[in-house]
């Protein structure tokens, strides 16, 4: 959202960013190179550098595209005209979405795991993602709190690190067992825990 990093142009961009987006969330930044995109999307790896001259510049791109999704998903709620709940319900479906597939995960959370080993401009657009979602996160369960719809003793912020952290887990241990319930489980435990009776 800082606009740091060239927005590209093109269908070829665009499907360069997908594909580099889905061997992120799937094999990691650092278990994929140029040659896997060139061979997969029939294209020359030169045609990949004139759009991301280097790896750092097409990962941070992907990173930078996805928190522009996050942040129009998040301008879109319309809390006038919804519950906190239902606020929280529609911001679980991305994980719910990523539940069901075999092996796909936050493109964030995927990248926590090799973060010591992340370009610096990536290592920024990771951290921001998870201080600026949290942050967002904890806003909603404060409004929830606020309405009386919520009732938790811990401060929003914790309780956001709480649901977030939780979120973020299930998805890499859905991974490793492919149990959908996994995450199901943890909004359903959330919603027990904050909800009153």
């Amino acid at each position: 959202m800082d606009g740091s990093v060239r927005k590209p142009r093109g269908d070829t961009a665009e499907k360069i960013l997908d594909l580099g987006e889905m061997l992120i969330q799937t094999r990691g930044f650092n278990a994929f190179s140029y040659q896997d995109i060139s061979t997969a999307l029939g294209i020359r790896k030169a045609s990949i550098h004139y759009h991301f001259p280097s790896k750092s510049d097409l990962g941070a791109a992907v990173l930078d595209r996805y928190r522009s999704r996050l942040y129009a998903a998040m301008a879109g709620v319309d809390p006038d005209a919804m519950t906190s709940w239902n606020i929280l319900e529609t911001y679980f479906t991305p994980y719910l979405g990523y539940a069901k597939t075999p092996d796909r995960v936050c493109l964030c959370g995927a990248l926590a795991g090799e973060f010591p080993a992340l370009p610096p401009d990536m290592q920024t657009h990771v951290t921001a993602f998870f201080e600026e979602h949290q942050a967002w996160l904890a806003t909603i369960l404060k409004r929830g709190r606020g309405s009386g719809e919520f009732r938790f003793s811990a401060s929003p912020a914790k309780m956001a690190r709480l649901i977030f952290d939780a979120l973020q887990g299930a998805l890499l241990v859905k991974r490793t067992n492919g149990d959908i319930r996994q995450i199901k489980d943890v909004i359903q435990v959330f919603k027990a825990i904050v909800m009153p009776s």
